[in-house]
This record gives structure tokens, C-alpha cells and sequence, in this order.
């Protein structure tokens, strides 16, 4: 009895998922798709972002601080939903918190595998093209492919901004992404987690016999699996709750959320005070 007790103690505590903004709630729903008694807290640093144009220092200090304050309320497992912050912070926190975590990772495998022509395009920000992870990344998998990299400028701002279907930000994925396709690439990576919410004005530049690679869904089932490996998975049949935090003020953040999951939410403002972010 006092097994069963401790174990449901640690299974049904929360998931932490953090992200520079609202981006990362398109691996949200991944994860409540295949997680769906999961109860998970989601912070956007939205004060912070975009993480793609700041140096190294800068984010490892917010993702840092950002975990702390996930751990502070109990969560039993992270999800970096931030391609950047992964490339540069994911090392350091693994070190840092005894707790599984999961990152991103721009899908330039599995684009190679469905690619007919071995021309890959990789969508993403400065700050993941330009590390280290992605480098040895392309040295792993990119043998006998060609990989041109587009590196997004304002692509995450006019999200945060604007949303999905304002006429300025189909502009600017046009602008951008026909040098790309102009080179006959047949796949596209989306190498941000805010990407995916421009999925239909990619289509709409590139048309619709590209295949567009997302790691949203591979994503989810490693942390299924990782939950499933440490005996964490929830226990409970109720559907799981969501609660949100900001690090900028949260209307703006409450409107977005509400807007692409469809549903009233309550963001929280971070707290800025002591060990909190």
C-alpha cells in the first residue's frame, strides 16, 4: 500500500514545458494527444524572446531560471519546446536537474528519408542554425543530401505579433522562403516550434507537393516513453489540466493561447522576485 501511495505521489505531478513564446504550444498539442490525463504548467518568456537573435549566456541563464521555477512547483519531467534554447541549454540542464528532460531537434533525418531528390530545406533561427548541436547534426545524417538552411528572420516576432494569417507575415514568409525553393528543394524542416503555426502560408509560397517535416509529435512520444521508463506516467483516468505563466504582461499571451487552442485560459504573470524568474 505505501508503494502504491509513493508512486502516485511522483505520477501524478505535473509537466513543465517552456518555450521563448506561444510556439511551443504547437508541441503542447502533440503531447495532450497522446498524454491526455497529463496535467502540464507552460511558461512563455515572451519578455525574453526572440531567443534565436541572443547570445549563449543570455539564454542559459533564462532556461535556468526558467526550470527552477518549473521544479519549485513539482513538475517530474521538462520539455524544452524551444529549438534554440535546446541547442544551446539542453546539456547544461540535464547536468544541472535530476529529472528527465526532453529538447528539440530539427528533423533533417527523417526529411532525408522522405526526401526524393536529397534537397532539404531547413527553416529555423539564427541561433539554432549557428550552434554547435545542429552543426554535428548535419555531420551525422546529411551525408549524400544537400541541406540549405533559411535562416528566419522575424518569423517568430510576427507570430508573437501578429498571428498566423496577417498579410505581412505571408509576405514575409514568401520573401524568405523563395530563394529556398528556388534551389529545388522537395522538403522542408520546420526548425522552430513556432513554424508549424505557419504551416499554411508555407503551403501557400511552396505549394502543396512539399512535405513539411515536424518534430512536434516525435517529441511527445520521447517524453511518453521517457515517463513510461522512469515509472512516471500518470496514473489517473480524469483529462488533464494546463496552467500558464508569462514573463511579459499576459493579456496579450491570454488572447494568443485562447486563439490557438480554441478555449478560455488564465496566464499567469512569472514572478521576478528571489530564486523565480
Amino acid at each position: 500500500m505505501r508503494s502504491s501511495v509513493l508512486r502516485h505521489k511522483y505520477t501524478s505531478r505535473p509537466i513543465g514545458i517552456f518555450d521563448s513564446g506561444i510556439g511551443g504550444l504547437s508541441v503542447v498539442r502533440h503531447i495532450r494527444r497522446i498524454l491526455p490525463s497529463e496535467d502540464l504548467l507552460y511558461v512563455s518568456d515572451r519578455a525574453h524572446l526572440p531567443y534565436g537573435t541572443k547570445d549563449s549566456q543570455y539564454i542559459l541563464d533564462r532556461t535556468h531560471r526558467i526550470a527552477e521555477f518549473l521544479i519549485q512547483r513539482g513538475v517530474k519531467a521538462i520539455v524544452i519546446a524551444c529549438n534554440t534554447a535546446t541547442a544551446v541549454a539542453v546539456h547544461h540542464l540535464r547536468k544541472a536537474f535530476q529529472l528527465p528532460i526532453i529538447g528539440m531537434e530539427p528533423g533533417v533525418k527523417p526529411a532525408i528519408l522522405q526526401s526524393r531528390n536529397g534537397l532539404i530545406g531547413v527553416l529555423a533561427t539564427e541561433g539554432t542554425l549557428g550552434s554547435g548541436k545542429f552543426q554535428t547534426l548535419l555531420n551525422q545524417h546529411a551525408d549524400g543530401s544537400e541541406i540549405i538552411i533559411c535562416p528566419c528572420h522575424g518569423w517568430v516576432e510576427a507570430i508573437e505579433r501578429d498571428g498566423m494569417a496577417y498579410r505581412k507575415t505571408l509576405e514575409l514568409v514568401r520573401r524568405q522562403l523563395t530563394p529556398v525553393l528556388e534551389q529545388g528543394v522537395d522538403t522542408l524542416v520546420l526548425g522552430c516550434t513556432h513554424f508549424p503555426y505557419l504551416e499554411e502560408n508555407i503551403l501557400k509560397v511552396a505549394g502543396p507537393s512539399i512535405a513539411i517535416i515536424d518534430t512536434g509529435p516525435a517529441v511527445a512520444k520521447q517524453l511518453r516513453r521517457r515517463l513510461v521508463d522512469e515509472n512516471l506516467l500518470s496514473t489517473d483516468d480524469a483529462p488533464g489540466s494546463e496552467r500558464f505563466w508569462c514573463s511579459a504582461p499576459p493579456e496579450q499571451t491570454r488572447k494568443l493561447i485562447e486563439k490557438l487552442q480554441g478555449q478560455p485560459c488564465v496566464v499567469n504573470s512569472l514572478p521576478t522576485h528571489g530564486k523565480s524568474v
